[in-house]
């Protein structure tokens, strides 16, 4: 595995009047043997006149949050990362990383949760090359390289969760956003370290029931929350049926029996629970015949 050797490179304004004055002197020897007529002359100036002109080669511009990747003939030679003029080999080829942070978003991936229903899910992925020999050299284009491997990375995820949670304590792709986004930033790194690319931040960006399912599913919501509000709705009605009769009882505003209990409970619950306004009807007899 190839890893980044970060080489210093000579600062390009230094190297300039070198450079300059080097091929300034050149071109004088070469007017000079032209002048003298000297054919053997004339064409050693030429030629060195052509191979001074590669000097301006070995300049380049390394922009701040950058990396160029020198190689010589084919093999790796360093990463210059000091921004600026810098001034290298001529024959150096010069390949420019971006080290900046990025980010994407996936696209929307159709796939089965925990339990076979087919869910859509994507991700925004935050992202940056800290390794930039490993980004050339290891994978053949790294940022496609991030594409893929990151819907990979949140096709697997999607299939070791339910959608939603179904028991008390169960982690979901709804319900665990914080957990799932850490376990998917861990698994998108796993896949990327060979890249040398740095994972900052994931995040389900969208999670939904496929279209096929969903109106199904809304139902299924639904019924549920109304199951969940029904049992708070009857806790707090028989708490308060009970401090009701307690207080009757404790205050002696009327004595009832077993039979009269029944019916109080009866009707309270009735009004407690009901979906709408009770309408009280006055008795003026008696539960006794």
């Amino acid at each position: 595995m190839i890893r980044e050797i970060e080489k210093k490179a000579v600062s390009g304004l230094a190297a300039f009047p070198i450079v300059l004055g080097t091929q300034l002197l050149i071109v004088f020897w070469m007017i000079f043997e032209i002048r003298d007529q000297s054919p053997l002359g004339i064409v050693l100036s030429i030629i060195a006149v052509g191979v001074s002109s590669l000097l301006w080669n070995g300049f380049f511009m390394v922009q701040p949050n950058q990396g160029k990747v020198l190689q010589f003939f084919g093999k790796y030679v360093g990463t210059v990362k000091i921004p600026g003029l810098r001034y290298t080999n001529p024959l150096y080829g010069k390949r420019a990383v971006s080290l900046r942070i990025r980010n994407f978003e996936s696209a929307k991936l159709k796939v089965n949760d925990n339990l076979g229903n087919p869910i859509e899910i994507a991700a925004v992925v935050v992202w940056r090359v800290v390794d930039t020999a490993e980004a050339v050299f290891e994978v053949d284009d790294y940022r496609n390289f991030v594409h893929i491997q990151t819907e990979a990375a949140l096709r697997n995820l999607a299939t070791g969760y339910p959608y939603d949670q179904h028991e008390e304590g169960e982690q979901s792709l709804r319900s665990h956003s914080v957990q799932i986004a850490d376990d998917l930033r861990k698994e998108i790194q796993d896949r990327l370290t060979k890249a040398g690319v740095e994972i900052l931040e994931s995040r389900i960006s969208h999670l939904a029931y496929a279209p096929e399912i969903a109106h199904a599913m809304l139902q299924r919501q639904q019924a549920t929350a109304i199951i969940a509000a029904r049992q708070k709705i009857v806790e707090g009605a028989v708490g308060m049926v009970e401090m009701a009769i307690d207080l009757l009882s404790k205050k002696e505003v009327v004595e009832l029996d077993e039979e009269r209990k029944a019916t109080m409970v009866s009707n309270l619950l009735v009004v407690l629970c009901g979906d709408e306004n009770a309408q009280p009807i006055v008795n003026a007899g008696t539960l006794y015949q």
